[in-house]
């Protein structure tokens, strides 16, 4: 079974491990009845075993709904709330005097200098403080007051290009209330990526901090010609008359007060309405060119209505850790969540999230620590570093811990697959591990990747909360699918939420049909409010990855292929396209790597390969015979033909090569093979890895290459 591959192997004496065994039986039988009376999880095993979503007719490819919204999909999360400004104003009279979002303060920084001569900042944090809901909406009304001062006209386009802190959540209410068109872009986008979306956008304010100002804006300021104002939301940078005449640089507070004094007594505000675009979303694409999603009012409520409905007990209990980019749709909507539910949002980053993270100071507390969130979403690259974190302290242990620990984790993982709880293992083993998140977290939240088996069951095990899967994407306003917290499964996503439906499209040439048995498999199709309006000024890419049925629901083509289980839950299966998607979220356009590298003289042919499991992009080359044993001549390796291609010191070569090249062609790190195989053998339409018109299958390329493939991403090849 798939518990047993993942159960971690102990060296305990065999004689010992029958008595241990037996006594964890008697254990197991004693506390059953008790446990199965006291704890409710009679309705959790059953409601595992329920029928999540079931499809609307009986006819192939018809879609399917979530039991809970059959009839009639979610579009509203409160009554006559149908724009987002609406949303805040409601949760701001409802929790008025509540927490809603935290910062903590710096205490001290300082430099902490290596060994190897690098100097890494270090700092200390003191504790959290809090704006209420009231706080935050005065901020946000004086905000757009103060951008409308500035010019800043309604159904006009403002960039935010910030690190995920208060400020930005202030900015976007403010503009959601001013009916001001809010551009999101990745503080991780490269130049010409936040050239082109500032550009296209033609935005004449930017909101950004004075770190992004003086590493990213400064160099690129001079190529956006309608730029006029630089707004930096934590004061003032010490050097910012660089900038080109006509650009002014305000802080928000300064831009806030122009808008408490403003005198908005006599003009109404223009209010949005439901269709009105709330957020520009800027998202990498497969050409490298940034395309800009807009994402109306009505997109995001119903996409975080039918998040919230995934989350039991949602309210003025829990407390979110906000670290992940704002800017990407997973964030968004998580915060928003939040914002509309009582929760509180305390603020944080990937290098000040725990204890051990790069930027504390030895000693201090990250924050996890000191917050002590219940909720948190996670990229799979974060779970997985945690999950080798802890393996390797684990290593670490003495044989008895060790063991003892190794039992426990198996113990549980028997009794997850089965639905049952181990509150014992969980007080006495598990809850030095569930401190590295705080000691709190209830539900986690999986999204922006694919996570594999072995890290969602460690999660699940050591931190002793359910890990909701998610699947979604910016064009659905990041709703599509989340499991149950109740679903224990491994990888799958989860069934439909209650403000969409989904539907498999016949995908003929990967031979994936919605007829399939035993499972219906096709390209998955999103229909529903939650769908968003389109590309911005981009029609015809628009025209090809949105269609509109005889009922006038929207449906988003989504590229990936699918098959949906008895139960109604979804597994993804598959890509249609060669953009994937890495472990921390970034896209790779496996053509455009390829097209960067193939005119190298070296290179004869090359294909690039990444797995969303893995964090960085592999490939297989045909290097050109003469130029590759020249280069084995001047490093001094001798050889046969196929000797050379097979030596890894050759591979190392090559792959500096590669590097250099790609970097000429300003491909983003993340995009360069980190690890190649050298083929000694060309590739032609004879072999089956090539078409006629020598286009690479890529399917073929790959099962050819699984071995190689394995060994680049480090896993055992027998």
């Amino acid at each position: 079974s798939q518990a047993a591959k993942m159960k971690l192997k102990h060296n305990i004496n065999p004689v010992l491990l029958q008595f241990i065994n037996f006594i964890v039986l008697v254990y197991s039988l004693v506390t059953y009845i008790p446990w199965y009376i006291l704890s409710g999880s009679k309705q959790a095993i059953a409601k595992a075993k329920q029928v999540k979503a079931r499809p609307v007719n009986n006819k192939p490819g018809g879609a399917y709904r979530s039991v809970n919204s059959l009839h009639c999909l979610a579009s509203v999360l409160y009554p006559g709330c149908d724009t987002l400004d609406k949303v805040f104003k409601y949760a701001k009279t409802k929790y008025k005097d509540k927490k809603l979002l935290g910062t903590r303060e710096i205490l001290k920084e300082e430099d902490e200098i290596q060994p190897s001569g690098k100097v890494f900042k270090k700092v200390i944090l003191g504790k959290y403080s809090w704006l209420s809901y009231e706080d935050v909406y005065i901020k946000a009304v004086n905000f757009g007051n103060g951008l409308a001062v500035l010019g800043q006209q309604p159904k006009t386009n403002i960039a935010i290009f910030c690190e995920t802190r208060a400020e930005w959540m202030i900015a976007a209410q403010a503009c959601f209330m001013c009916n001001y068109q809010l551009v999101t872009l990745y503080a991780t986008l490269g130049g010409p990526a936040i050239v082109h979306g500032l550009n296209e956008t033609e935005v004449t304010t930017i909101i950004t901090s004075k770190e992004l100002m003086q590493t990213k804006l400064k160099d690129i300021v001079s190529q956006v010609p309608l730029l006029r104002h630089i707004i930096t939301v934590d004061g003032k940078p010490t050097t910012w008359s660089e900038f080109p005449k006509g650009v002014i640089v305000h802080t928000m507070a300064s831009v806030q007060a122009m808008g408490a004094k403003a005198d908005t007594g006599n003009k109404q505000p223009s209010r949005p309405v439901p269709s009105d675009i709330a957020v520009i979303m800027y998202t990498s694409g497969s050409t490298g060119i940034p395309k800009g999603v807009m994402i109306s009012h009505c997109n995001i409520i119903a996409g975080i209505t039918g998040m919230a409905e995934r989350i039991p007990n949602l309210g003025e209990k829990d407390i979110y850790i906000g670290y992940l980019p704002l800017a990407h749709v997973l964030e968004l909507s998580a915060e928003l969540v939040c914002l509309s539910h009582g929760c509180r949002i305390g603020y944080s980053s990937p290098q000040t999230l725990a204890d051990q993270s790069s930027k504390i100071k030895k000693g201090s507390k990250g924050d996890v620590t000191t917050l002590k969130p219940t909720l948190m979403a996670a990229v799979p690259e974060i779970m997985d570093r945690i999950y080798k974190n802890v393996m390797n302290k684990v290593n670490e242990m003495t044989s008895f811990q060790r063991n003892l620990f190794i039992l426990a984790y198996n113990y549980k993982m028997e009794q997850i697959s089965k639905g049952y709880s181990t509150p014992l293992c969980d007080s006495l083993i598990f809850r030095k591990v569930r401190l590295l998140l705080g000691g709190k977290i209830r539900v986690l939240l999986c999204g922006g990747a694919p996570l594999s088996a072995a890290t969602q069951r460690f999660m699940n095990i050591c931190f002793c909360c359910p890990v909701g899967q998610g699947y979604g994407l910016t064009e659905s306003a990041g709703a599509g699918t989340i499991t149950e917290v109740w679903d224990y499964t491994t990888g799958r996503v989860g069934a439909p939420l209650v403000c969409c439906e989904i539907k498999l499209m016949n995908w003929e040439e990967g031979g994936y049909y919605n007829t399939d048995k035993p499972y219906p498999r096709g390209e998955i199709l999103i229909g529903g409010q939650n769908v968003t309006v389109g590309y911005y000024k981009n029609e015809a890419r628009t025209r090809k990855d949105f269609t509109v049925d005889e009922n006038g629901q929207r449906w988003l083509h989504t590229g990936d292929i699918g098959e949906f289980h008895h139960d109604g839950c979804l597994k993804i299966i598959d890509r249609k396209k060669d953009l994937v998607k890495l472990q921390a979220g970034e896209y790779v356009s496996l053509g455009k790597v390829e097209a960067a590298l193939k005119n190298l003289p070296l290179v004869d042919n090359i294909c690039a390969y990444a797995s969303s499991f893995h964090s960085y992009v592999i490939g297989f080359v045909v290097p050109n015979q003469k130029e590759l044993a020249e280069l084995a001549r001047k490093k001094g390796f001798k050889g046969t033909w196929e000797e050379i291609c097979n030596s890894p010191e050759m591979e190392k070569e090559v792959l500096k090569v590669l590097a250099e090249a790609a970097v000429a062609a300003n491909l983003e790190k993340f995009e360069i093979p980190v690890k190649i195989r050298l083929s000694p053998d060309p590739w032609t339409p004879e072999t089956g890895l090539v078409t006629d018109a020598f286009k690479l299958k890529r399917k073929e390329l790959t099962a050819f290459y699984q071995t190689d493939i394995d060994r680049m991403y480090g896993k055992n090849v027998k």
